[in-house]
């Protein structure tokens, strides 16, 4: 008896990457090479779902790895506080450190891969340097975006977010993906990020298996959101409505003001309520004022 296919990148929920990729005790840099490997050929499958709100997607990665790289630091801020400093800061004014880093790894995974934009993004990497990492050469991706991450470490080792952001950038684009999805920073601690050569090599084939596990669990999560979000999109009578819902699946967080480019002020408020009510939506923050909305 032929065992089952596995469900169609249609399908309405992802499937959970395999317990053999996910739980195995690799040691040997073959093993763990294969098992990288195995874990981005997953995921490249999963991705594949139309279901799939991708910026969305994209846009939530963002916050987790910026809290790793604030972690790196030092810091403590939790995603709400990253949400906070990015969304509630006015226009012009700093977000602070923070803020700062949710600033930079939204606007990385927001447009397609390129010297261009990553350079406009990053602070303190020269464009020849970004270039120079994009066309790296290297027999597997994860080698091109663990070199891009020593190069970058090497010139500016205080530069974490900008070089994990990069080494990200290579890796996705190695992998042939237009966008950046963030991977590598997901998993690396801050004492993977003192090796070199081999060793880093090494520590960046498990972080891969740690990252692409934890953005397969969230696609799948967010499959079951965004539908129920879609079906109840005829429903709602607001006008701009289908603005509001496209925006949702496409950004992290929203405040109701993010609205007021197609609604009053009132309306927006108004429809996130409603949204929140009928199960399609979650306020983020917890309070009455200055709240923050998302799938």
């Amino acid at each position: 008896m032929k065992p089952p296919a596995p469900p169609g990148p249609d399908a309405e929920t992802v499937p959970r990457m395999p317990g053999w990729i996910s739980s195995a005790r690799a040691e040997t840099p073959e093993d763990v090479a294969f098992l990288s490997g195995a874990a981005l050929a997953y995921l490249h499958f999963a991705a594949q779902s139309e279901e799939l709100p991708h910026a969305l997607w994209r846009d939530r990665l963002a916050l987790r790895a910026a809290e790793a790289c604030v972690g790196l630091s030092g810091r403590r801020e939790t995603q709400a506080q990253l949400r906070d400093a990015l969304h509630l800061t006015r226009p012009g004014d700093d977000p602070g450190p923070a803020g700062r880093a949710l600033r930079q790894w939204s606007r990385t995974v927001a447009r397609p891969v390129s010297v261009a934009h990553l350079g406009k993004a990053l602070e303190g990497i020269s464009p020849d340097r970004i270039a120079l990492c994009l066309d790296a050469a290297g027999d597997t991706p994860l080698e091109r975006a663990a070199a891009a991450l020593e190069a970058v470490l090497t010139d500016a080792p205080r530069a974490e977010t900008a070089a994990l952001i990069l080494a990200d950038a290579v890796l996705s684009r190695s992998i042939g993906w237009d966008h950046l999805v963030p991977l590598l920073s997901l998993a690396l601690k801050r004492r993977d990020l003192t090796c070199r050569g081999e060793d880093l090599r090494l520590t960046c084939h498990r972080a891969v298996v740690a990252g692409s596990q934890e953005a397969i669990r969230l696609a799948a999560d967010l499959v079951r959101r965004a539908g129920r979000l879609r079906a109840l999109a005829p429903r709602l009578r607001a006008k701009g409505a289908d603005q509001a819902v496209d925006l949702f699946l496409s950004r992290d967080a929203l405040a109701p003001a993010a609205l007021n480019a197609f609604m009053s002020d009132r309306a927006a408020r108004r429809l996130c309520e409603r949204l929140v009510e009928l199960g399609a939506l979650r306020e983020l923050t917890g309070r009455d004022t200055f709240r923050l909305y998302g799938v």
